[in-house]
C-alpha cells in the first residue's frame, strides 16, 4: 500500500488492493491463492536473480589473478592488475590467459569455450587475437596486451550480465506502467460504485 500513498502505484499496490478486498468480503481462499501464487512469483524471481550472481562469480574467477609479464627481457610474475596495455605476457601450456591481446610470439590450441561457448579448440598463432580467461593448451606463447581489467571483452560480459540481472524485465516495466493507471482508475470506480 505504500505505493498508492506515494501516488505511483504499481503491480504490488495491485495484488495488495485486490488481496485486501478479497478478505474483506471474505473471499479468503482467492487472497490465499493470489498471495501464494505472487509469492511463489517473487520466491523464482529471487532464485533466477541468485543463479545469475553465481554465474557472474564463475565468470569472474576464470581470469587469473597473476601472470609472467616479459619487460626488458626478464620474465617476472606481477598481479594483473599491473598489467598495462603493450606489456608482453608469457602464456605456458594450461595457464589462462589473464588480459585480451595478440599472439607475438608461438602457436597453440586455445580453449574459448568460457568466451564463446565454442568446445572445440580454436588453433592460434602469431597475429591472432586471444581474450582473457581462455585458456592455453599447448604451446608456450607470447602475448601483446591489448585490453586489461575492465576493458577485457570477459569484463564487458560480466557487465552485461550483471545489468540485466539488476534490471526489470520489459515487460514488467509495461504492467507497472499499466497499473500505474490501471489502479486508480479502478479505485475511483470502486469509490463511485460504494457511492
Amino acid at each position: 500500500f505504500g505505493m498508492l500513498w506515494r501516488k505511483s502505484p504499481n503491480m504490488d499496490s495491485l495484488v495488495a488492493v485486490g488481496s485486501a478486498a478479497a478478505v474483506v468480503l471474505q473471499y479468503f481462499e482467492s487472497a490465499g491463492m493470489i498471495l501464494t501464487l505472487v509469492t511463489l512469483g517473487k520466491y523464482l524471481e529471487a532464485r533466477a536473480k541468485a543463479s545469475t550472481g553465481d554465474a557472474i562469480t564463475r565468470l569472474m574467477n576464470l581470469t587469473p589473478q597473476e601472470a609472467t609479464v616479459i619487460r626488458d627481457g626478464i620474465e617476472s610474475v606481477v598481479s594483473i592488475e599491473e598489467i598495462e596495455v603493450g606489456d608482453l605476457i608469457a602464456v605456458k601450456p594450461g595457464e589462462a590467459i589473464p588480459v585480451d591481446g595478440v599472439i607475438t610470439d608461438g602457436s597453440t590450441a586455445i580453449n574459448e569455450s568460457a568466451i564463446t561457448g565454442e568446445s572445440m579448440p580454436a588453433d592460434k598463432t602469431e597475429g591472432d587475437e586471444v581474450n582473457a580467461a581462455t585458456i592455453n593448451l599447448s604451446g608456450r606463447i607470447t602475448v601483446v596486451a591489448t585490453h586489461v581489467g575492465e576493458d577485457t571483452a570477459l569484463a564487458q560480459i560480466i557487465r552485461l550480465v550483471n545489468e540485466a540481472g539488476s534490471s526489470k524485465a520489459p515487460i514488467a516495466r509495461l504492467a507497472d506502467k499499466i497499473s500505474g493507471v490501471f489502479v486508480p482508475i479502478v479505485m475511483a470506480i470502486a469509490v463511485l460504485a460504494a457511492i
